[in-house]
């Protein structure tokens, strides 16, 4: 195949994510006209990443985390956007790795972006953990934006297997709301660093989508 198709194939292929809806959001029955795709998921957690440097000053160099949280979700353009309640990490990474080098295959630089997004997906060097916690705090974040828009209804959720998960009843009974369950699920699950919990706290004891910013 010529350089131009490789460009146009792996254009094409990535621009899927913009058509595939974030399956937590379907699952929680997020009521809005337009709800959060892959696509933008990965451009909020960019900007994510750029303000923690930022503000945090990380010693981590924010191109390769761009790079990384740029291809991060690149297995959802054929497996889709499969959550940690309907998949197992590893059933899911199996099937993510495959999908990455098969996509990857056709480009000349196919084994640098993938040896990248394994970098990623190990979370062992200070750019990938770094990569990898805005990646988790942002769809909490995004929780708490749709909680401010009244988007969810937690006595409509008759469908919702992810209610039935003990940790996520144990979390809904002690918060005050939906979004604060999600973000002490983010704290007490993932590997947040003290800023990262910092921020957490704050969307936690603060309304973060104020008209006038």
């Amino acid at each position: 195949m010529s350089k131009e198709q490789n460009v146009i194939d792996y254009y094409v292929i990535c621009n899927r994510l913009k058509n595939v809806i974030r399956t937590g959001w379907k699952d929680w029955n997020v009521q809005r006209e337009r709800i959060e795709s892959v696509a933008e998921h990965i451009f909020s957690v960019q900007m994510l990443a750029i303000a923690m440097k930022s503000e945090y000053q990380y010693d981590v160099n924010i191109m390769k985390v761009i790079y990384m949280l740029a291809i991060h979700e690149l297995g959802e353009t054929v497996i889709g956007d499969l959550t940690q309640f309907q998949i197992s990490k590893e059933e899911k990474e199996i099937l993510e790795h495959e999908t990455v080098h098969k996509i990857l295959s056709g480009l000349i630089d196919g084994n640098q972006i993938e040896k990248l997004f394994l970098e990623f997906d190990a979370h062992n060097t200070k750019e990938a953990m770094f990569a990898y916690q805005c990646d988790k705090l942002e769809c909490d974040l995004q929780s708490k934006l749709y909680d401010e828009e009244g988007c969810v209804d937690l006595n409509k959720q008759e469908n919702n297997a992810t209610m039935n998960n003990a940790r996520v009843q144990e979390l809904l009974k002690t918060s005050s709301s939906w979004s604060t369950m999600w973000l002490k699920f983010g704290q007490q699950v993932y590997p947040y660093d003290q800023n990262f919990r910092a921020v957490s706290n704050y969307a936690i004891n603060n309304e973060i989508s104020k008209k006038n910013r």
